[in-house]
Order: C-alpha cells, then sequence, then structure tokens
C-alpha cells in the first residue's frame, strides 16, 4: 500500500502457486506433476524392460550354458539312463589321454605364430592404408572384403589354393621357379598354413579399429615430427604406437583368446593333421563330444580352458594397468 495516497501497489510478479503438505492446491498443478511422475515411470519401466530382455538372453544363451558345462564336467554324461557324478575322473582322462598335450601344444604354437604374423600385418596394414591421400574409402573396403566371406568358405577356397598339385600357390612358385611345398599336407607347415589363412581372413576388422584409432591421433604431433626431421618409421615408434598403446594392448588380449580358441581352419580344412600336428583344443573338444560322444570329457576340458583363458586375461589386464599408472 502506498503511504502517500493510501492504495495498494500490486507487485511485478505474480504470487506463486500456494502449496500444501500434499502437492500443489491448483488442481491443474497437480495434474500436470502427476503427468509428468506418469511418464518418468512409463521411461523406468521401458529402460527395465530393455535391460531384463538382455539379462534374460544373457542368462538363456551365455549364463546357463556355461553354468551347466561346468555341472557336466564332473560327470558321465549318458542321454539313455540320465547323468552320474563321476567327481574328477574326466579330468584323470584328460590327463591319460596324450593327444591333451599335443593339442595345447598346437594351440599355443598356433596363438604365437598369430602373434608374430597376425598381429603386426593389419597394424602395418592399417598405417599404409592411413597414408594414402586418395581411395582411403576403397582401401578399406578391399581390406575388409576377406571378413565378409564365410569362414567355410574361406576355408575351402585356401584349401584348393593349398593344393600341392594344381594349386595355386605351388603354381606361382613354379612360375618363379622356386621349390614347391606341400602346405597343409606336411607336418612342418601345416600349422603355419592355417595361420595365415586365419589371419587374411580376420584382418579386416582388426585393420579398421587400427585406422579409426590413427584417425583419433592429432596431426599437429606428425608435423612437429616431421619438422624433427623423422622419417616413417620414426613418426610410427615416437608418435603413432605410442598415442595407439591401449589399442594395441586390448587387441593383443582379444587376439589370443580368439586364436586359443582356433576350431574352423583345422576343422575344414586339415580335421587334425597331418600326424595330428593341427590338432587345437576346440577340435579335441569336439572330437570328445560328437565324434566319442563323451559329454563329459568334452567338458571338462572346455572348463579347463574357460580357466586358463580366465586367468591369463586377468593378469594381463592387472600387467597392462600397473604399467599404465
Amino acid at each position: 500500500m502506498s503511504a502517500a495516497t493510501g492504495t495498494p501497489v500490486k507487485s511485478p510478479h505474480p504470487p506463486a502457486a500456494s502449496t500444501g503438505p500434499h502437492g500443489p492446491h491448483d488442481p491443474a498443478e497437480r495434474e500436470r506433476a502427476r503427468a509428468r511422475r506418469r511418464a518418468r515411470l512409463a521411461e523406468h519401466v521401458t529402460g527395465y524392460g530393455f535391460l531384463c530382455a538382455a539379462l534374460i538372453v544373457f542368462a538363456l544363451f551365455s549364463w546357463y550354458p556355461i553354468a551347466r558345462n561346468v555341472a557336466l564336467a564332473f560327470q558321465e554324461v549318458n542321454f539313455a539312463t540320465g547323468n552320474s557324478w563321476v567327481g574328477l575322473e574326466n579330468f584323470r582322462r584328460l590327463a591319460d589321454d596324450p593327444l591333451t598335450v599335443t593339442a595345447w601344444r598346437n594351440s599355443a604354437l598356433f596363438t604365437l605364430y598369430a602373434l608374430l604374423l597376425g598381429y603386426a600385418v593389419p597394424f602395418v596394414t592399417a598405417i599404409v592404408v592411413n597414408e594414402f591421400r586418395h581411395a582411403r574409402a576403397y582401401f578399406r573396403v578391399l581390406v575388409y572384403l576377406p571378413v565378409m566371406l564365410p569362414p567355410v568358405v574361406v576355408a575351402l577356397m585356401w584349401n584348393w589354393f593349398y593344393d600341392p598339385g594344381p594349386g595355386l600357390a605351388n603354381e606361382l612358385l613354379r612360375t618363379l621357379h622356386l621349390p614347391t611345398s606341400a602346405w597343409i599336407d606336411s607336418a612342418d607347415t601345416s600349422l603355419v598354413s592355417l595361420v595365415v589363412v586365419a589371419t587374411w581372413a580376420n584382418m579386416g576388422t582388426t585393420t579398421l579399429i587400427y585406422l579409426a584409432a590413427l584417425q583419433t591421433i592429432p596431426g599437429e604431433l606428425y608435423e612437429a615430427a616431421e619438422l624433427d626431421g623423422a622419417n616413417l618409421w620414426q613418426r610410427v615408434r615416437h608418435v603413432t604406437i605410442p598415442q595407439t598403446r591401449l589399442v594395441l594392448l586390448i587387441l593383443m588380449l582379444l587376439q589370443i583368446v580368439a586364436t586359443m580358441q582356433v576350431f574352423t581352419e583345422p576343422f575344414v580344412m586339415t580335421g587334425g593333421g597331418p600326424d595330428d600336428s593341427t590338432v587345437t583344443v576346440m577340435l579335441l573338444i569336439y572330437r570328445h563330444a560328437f565324434v566319442y560322444d563323451d559329454f563329459g570329457t568334452a567338458s571338462a576340458l572346455s572348463l579347463l580352458l574357460l580357466i586358463v583363458l580366465g586367468l591369463f586375461s586377468a593378469a594381463y589386464l592387472r600387467l597392462t594397468r600397473t604399467r599404465e599408472t
């Protein structure tokens, strides 16, 4: 109220809606608050619904098979009369089987050869493709093309390529007046030949990941290195590798885990031969389960593979995390 005229003075701001202990008194405001609560509840229900669907799928197709495999590793599986618990008998059978040691040795050698060849080739390919100023997209498609082929088709195609008679590999060697090779028909070269196939078939995805990592490196670092007179190898050593260190470490772990589980190439191309030189752990698991009808021993070997890869992954992540910190 004005002191001079005695008339009330209107406030420039409208009074706030009065609220009580149970919310606003205004019915329209209460309705809007209820609508907001219903919208939030609908969003939460939708989100948790998608989450529950994903959890159900993982439980049915990942977690339950793993738990079931652990149980079968200690059982003698009989689909007619039912399973019976045998304790560590399945593991004793694996220990007494000389092919078990052979399979682990071949898998370890395959992984080692894949690291020497398959780990370096995609990185070098990514660096080369990244250096192109034109037609870079075309080379990305060209590198990724083998990944789009079915694995069995790739194996059969390379089977023809490695044919010791009219195969393309030996024909090329004859053209160059070089000695030919038996390739997958020789115990000395069969495992390395399979590594070449696996590298060619799977390097496309890894190369694209490396290319994406290379795109994140600031161009100023390369410009500074060039101003200092660094050549290509020095730029790769002092700029590219340090800047992509995390990606290199992660992909090395993924490659080791994947190559220790190699199955398609030895199964389709060599069947484990010659002289068991390409029998891997996964191929031996397949034999125990579907050739010998011994699902208990197959489950025991699967459990051992899971434990070995799990312990290795944990140790690898611990060591790399310690180095990063």
